[in-house]
């Protein structure tokens, strides 16, 4: 069956994605510290995830700690092209086609061509001519940087290029940071409402026409050298008009439109209506139309936004320690309604996905847990809690660990040991073990530690100082902030690991295309 599924769907989508994020709680994540457990050559060839149930479940085992991304954080972005002297660009046309291709970049359709840049002082152009003529039927290269804030389309200098430019708007410098990247500028979040962009908004008319091409001159039009003035547009829309120059050889010099008019969803110029001679050839033009509502009535529409991006800053607080340092990450992710608990959506602006022990002992500011090593606790005769390093605070005594199937009999791809040194079951640490138990804690290097059953609490005091520990601790045990396998992840990425530092910042800047 002979059917499509219109860009305008995933414009949508995206328009709804973004609207979505106000209505429901979204988090980015980081996880997964020991890549190398999954492949040797994880970092030069990271895997691409699986979505399965059973990856998603280890998504969450290995997952780290959450940032909440608010509705500030999210925005519809488009394909960034940087004006460059010398290149040619595709102009702005509405009927790009398998048939009727984009002559600089072949594109296929309107949104996947080269016909809006974003200049040096980060404005956004359409070009809405790009110097197309008989003796250029690809354009040339544009020479002169837009630069102009003026409502109306016009040339940016003095070169001659034949460029024909749109401004649009300008990229704050606050969205600058949150939303550009090397491929994807932001377009304004508030465009249908917001005051800034109300000039160009407002300036919009509907079915109005800016540029009219010339594809063939013609020949012998009369008088040479002679201007024919207020010849019509005909078509669906009243009060279009354009100027035609005629030249010394009695061919079409050139021709601009001289009165937008309204309500055009197709025209043609009449020559015979503007009294302009067909002569022995007849000239022959094209026809622009602009987008619905004019241009810049739907920036969205226009500039073909359905790519959203979403912005998360990964950096440490001394009052929220979640993110981990001195281990690496592997795994960046969206969740959507995470859950701290069953059926209360999580609300905090950082969450650790982590449980913590609060160790104490004679050694414990000396002690060392190498990352991704096995830490147990026996809990009873016969019974062991197993869990891996992920970083040991030689300050707060606070040791972060994960609890994923490798500790129960399992490798990392699901597949049950013969004979597991442990056995199969999960077993959690606890600060009241049952009869055989201990509270013992053995390090990597240094004396036993144990668990501090006295510590209850978020904060803990050390030398008149206070260290807060990110996580709240009942009898030296926090378990994580978030509920493990709660809500929808969304989104994976497997990247290189990197190794966190206390002085590092990462930014998050993740694209869904719809």
């Amino acid at each position: 069956m002979a059917a499509i599924i219109t860009d305008q769907i995933r414009i949508l989508n995206a328009k709804n994605f973004v609207a979505d994020v106000g209505d429901n709680t979204y988090y980015s994540f980081i996880g997964l510290p020991n890549p190398a457990d999954y492949q040797s050559d994880w970092n030069s060839s990271p895997p691409s995830p699986k979505d399965n149930f059973d990856q998603e479940n280890d998504y969450w085992d290995t997952m780290i700690a959450l940032k909440r991304i608010n509705t500030s954080d999210v925005r519809q972005v488009v394909p960034k092209t940087s004006w460059s002297s010398g290149t040619t660009y595709d102009y702005y046309r509405h009927d790009y086609s398998r048939t009727n291709t984009a002559k600089v970049s072949g594109a296929t359709n309107l949104y996947s061509a080269t016909y809006f840049v974003i200049n040096s002082e980060y404005q956004v152009y359409i070009c809405l001519q790009n110097g197309t003529d008989p003796d250029n039927p690809n354009g040339r290269p544009s020479l002169d940087e837009p630069t102009f804030t003026d409502l109306e389309p016009r040339s940016a200098g003095t070169s001659g290029d034949g460029y024909i430019w749109k401004y649009l708007y300008r990229i704050k410098p606050s969205e600058i940071v949150k939303f550009e990247t090397t491929d994807f500028i932001p377009v304004p979040s508030d465009w249908a409402t917001g005051t800034d962009n109300a000039p160009v908004r407002d300036n919009a008319v509907d079915g109005s026409i800016k540029i009219v091409t010339i594809t063939d001159r013609g020949v012998g039009l009369g008088t040479a050298n002679r201007t024919y003035s207020n010849v019509p547009i005909k078509g669906d829309g009243t009060g279009a008009t354009c100027t035609i120059v005629v030249n010394n050889d009695q061919k079409v010099d050139s021709v601009t439109v001289s009165n937008q008019g309204s309500g055009y969803t197709y025209g043609n110029v009449d020559l015979v209506g503007g009294s302009v001679p067909t002569g022995t050839s007849r000239p022959t033009f094209d026809v622009i139309m602009t987008p619905q509502g004019g241009h810049g009535a739907d920036i969205y529409r226009e500039l073909g936004a359905y790519n959203v991006l979403l912005y998360s800053r990964i950096e440490n607080d001394n009052e929220n320690p979640d993110f981990i340092t001195g281990n690496q990450i592997a795994r960046i992710g969206i969740v959507q309604n995470p859950e701290e608990s069953v059926g209360t959506v999580l609300s905090s602006d950082k969450a650790s996905a982590v449980p913590a022990l609060r160790l104490v002992g004679a050694g414990y500011s000396s002690a060392t847990f190498t990352a991704d090593s096995y830490v147990t606790q026996t809990v009873s005769t016969g019974t062991t809690a197993v869990g891996r390093v992920i970083n040991y605070d030689q300050t707060t005594g606070v040791l972060k660990y994960w609890q994923d199937r490798s500790v129960s009999g399992f490798n990392t791809v699901g597949t049950a040991q013969t004979q597991p040194t442990y056995g199969f079951d999960l077993t959690e640490f606890t600060s009241a073990p049952d009869t055989g138990g201990s509270l013992t804690i053995v390090p990597s290097s240094g004396s036993n530690l144990a668990i501090d059953t006295s510590f209850t609490g978020v904060s803990t005091v050390i030398n008149n100082r206070t260290y807060y520990l990110g996580q709240t601790f009942t009898s030296g045990v926090a378990e994580p902030e978030v509920r493990q396998h709660s809500g929808n992840i969304i989104y994976v990425d497997n990247r290189p690991s990197i190794t966190r530092s206390s002085n590092q910042k990462e930014d998050i800047k993740v694209i869904l295309q719809f």
